[in-house]
């Protein structure tokens, strides 16, 4: 779909579905961040799905051609009239693909991409308060933090906080 500097999104093939339910099996990948304690669930149906249509999707992250992981979006919103509508964006990035700007560029090309399809002023993503990498990977993708979202996500048996970030279709 779009590259930078090696970072590809594309939409997801049958050949990824192995992968990335292993890897959504994976405590390695997953992480302290996205566990959830929800039952492991199959990329299968993203294949026939046209999420632009019912308000979400989701790619694949390919870096130098290898697959890396997934980003994904949802609507969100914040009037009833369709122009109040924002995207919630969030990735996914195997281990041995972290630490090397590819999170920040894939974040990038992603809001990149939502503006350049839709109407939406505002894409916005959070993180857990103590997840730093990726509060600065946001902010190399572009992304202003707006502050903290205190108890917003249940978590491993727990209430954390969040922190709010978003790119207006008028930043820089």
């Amino acid at each position: 779909m779009s590259s930078r500097s090696g970072v590809r999104l594309r939409a997801v093939a049958s050949g990824d579905v192995p992968t990335l339910d292993d890897w959504d099996r994976d405590p390695e990948h997953t992480g302290e961040w996205g566990d959830f304690g929800l039952p492991p669930r199959s990329h299968a149906d993203l294949l026939s799905r046209d999420g632009a249509e019912r308000g979400y999707g989701f790619l694949v992250v390919e870096v130098d051609g290898c697959i890396a992981g997934s980003v994904s979006w949802h609507a969100v919103p914040y009037g009833p009239n369709p122009q109040s509508r924002a995207w919630n964006v969030g990735i996914s990035l195997h281990p041995p693909f972290r630490g090397r700007g590819a999170g920040s560029r894939a974040q990038r090309l992603l809001a990149d991409m939502l503006f350049a399809t839709t109407d939406a002023c505002r894409v916005e993503a959070s993180t857990d308060v103590r997840n730093l990498p990726e509060q600065r990977a946001l902010e190399k993708a572009g992304f202003t933090r707006e502050g903290v979202l205190r108890g917003a996500q249940f978590r491993r048996g727990r209430w954390h906080d969040l922190v709010s970030y978003a790119r207006l279709r008028h930043d820089p």
